[in-house]
């Protein structure tokens, strides 16, 4: 428990002095590059990947001595399945979740903006979001929750890591109550994907898939807004339900949609101690 709470701790600490070397390096010679959304959220992702993928290796194989099949290495021919799996589960849940933002009056509206051109930014969404997802899922969901699993057990550790993940989000714009009890509940349900078959190929793809269908439906994903061409969302009302200027994730569709997703993957997980 103690090397997984330094794992994180290090880690973010690392992630966010090293960020701002190179945010004050690139200012200068790069302005456009630290400005908006997708400039930052790429660089924190690369350096927080390359951060805790070498903390995977420092704390995770030698300290911890965790083997590659806790860690949720698996090969591709298992991994990419479920891949698939998780993107397809998290992405019909998101969907949803907007859709049934309708009957609160929840609008998409044409903005004017050509469909190539939201294709184009939709491919470019998919390519920014994923090594978000891995970047979040090697703190949570590798070598963090593994070694708390020696120590709780793996549901005990899907609780631990659920609560841990729904405070890194903290100070995200405007997020709210049931927004912070979403992320929990989110980061329960990015768990169990980690412990079903597939490992963190799995996790890492239901976590894109939930944020690729917010964003791409042109919706904020916890708080933070993308620009996307073609369409505009319009969140309805009462906010408590459809989560306002925060996207759907600080709304109670968003809550049922990802309970169902944790009853789902319940029915495919494995959180038996390995042999």
């Amino acid at each position: 428990m103690a090397w997984s709470f330094a794992f994180m701790l290090l880690g973010y600490l690392t992630m966010g002095a090293v960020t701002v070397g190179v945010f004050v390096a690139a200012e200068s010679r790069y302005p456009d590059l630290v400005v908006g959304t997708t400039g930052p959220l790429l660089i924190q992702s690369v350096v927080g990947t390359l951060v805790f993928g070498g903390l995977t290796w420092l704390i995770g194989r030698r300290a911890l001595r965790l083997s590659r099949a806790e860690l949720g290495w698996t090969s591709a021919r298992v991994g990419l399945p479920g891949f698939l799996k998780g993107f397809g589960l998290a992405l019909g849940l998101a969907v949803a979740a907007q859709a049934a933002g309708l009957a609160a009056h929840s609008a998409w509206r044409l903005d004017g903006g050509g469909f190539g051109s939201y294709l184009a930014r939709l491919a470019l969404l998919a390519g920014l979001l994923l090594p978000a997802a891995l970047m979040e899922e090697l703190a949570f969901r590798g070598a963090a929750i593994a070694g708390m699993a020696r120590g709780v057990g793996r549901l005990g550790a899907v609780l631990v890591t659920s609560v841990l993940f729904s405070l890194a989000h903290r100070d995200n714009t405007g997020v709210t109550a049931i927004g912070f009890g979403n992320i929990a509940v989110a980061g329960a349900f990015l768990g169990l994907t980690f412990f079903a078959r597939g490992g963190l190929w799995t996790a890492t793809g239901a976590h894109l898939g939930w944020n690729l269908a917010l964003a791409g439906l042109a919706a904020p994903v916890s708080g933070n807004a993308f620009d996307i061409p073609w369409i505009d969302f319009e969140p309805g009302t009462p906010a408590w339900l459809t989560g306002g200027n925060f996207g759907p994730e600080g709304g109670l569709l968003a809550t049922g949609a990802l309970l169902i997703g944790v009853v789902v993957v319940g029915r495919w997980r494995r959180l038996e101690e390995p042999s």
